[in-house]
């Protein structure tokens, strides 16, 4: 079944890939985040067609991902400015890097997370804030949370029995 839109699905995954699951939004993001701010320059990087390029942008600054500022006024020409929402993204890019670090390219590991104080490579893992393990302990799961619709609720009901 293909949906036209995840915009309106009650799954809080669909509802982030709507704004960011297409690959050229998370390779933007991860040029954006890595100090690119114009068009010339997300395009060198990524190879990327300027039309598609265009439209990702458009799309991951109605997302509020991105901030358009305009530098120049004749002609007129914007940068693109990370915000806070994009910032908040940045460990699901660490998380990717290290999953496709782990599963795609074992013995390739052309990138890497390190501590910039202490040159240590860094291994991302995600943890509850509450208890400190990590959330690939086997006593979480996936719940339906207070605003979740009945069918929702079955899921996971269905799911935890």
């Amino acid at each position: 079944m293909k949906h036209a839109s995840f915009g309106a699905m009650p799954c809080p995954v669909a509802r982030s890939l709507e704004h960011v699951g297409e690959w050229w939004s998370m390779l933007i993001l991860r040029d954006a985040l890595h100090g690119y701010k114009r068009f010339d320059e997300f395009e060198q990087s990524l190879g990327i067609a300027p039309g598609i390029l265009a439209r990702r942008l458009k799309t991951l600054v109605e997302a509020g991902m991105l901030e358009r500022r305009q530098y120049t006024a004749k002609p007129p020409r914007y940068e693109y400015l990370v915000t806070d929402r994009c910032r908040d993204f940045e460990t699901v890019l660490h998380s990717l890097l290290a999953f496709g670090n782990r599963h795609f390219s074992p013995g390739e590991r052309n990138v890497v997370i390190v501590d910039s104080q202490t040159g240590v490579e860094a291994e991302p893992v995600l943890i509850d804030s509450r208890s400190g393990r990590p959330l690939s302990d086997p006593r979480f799961q996936w719940a339906a949370g207070p605003a979740a619709d009945a069918e929702v609720q079955r899921r996971y009901a269905k799911a935890s029995a």
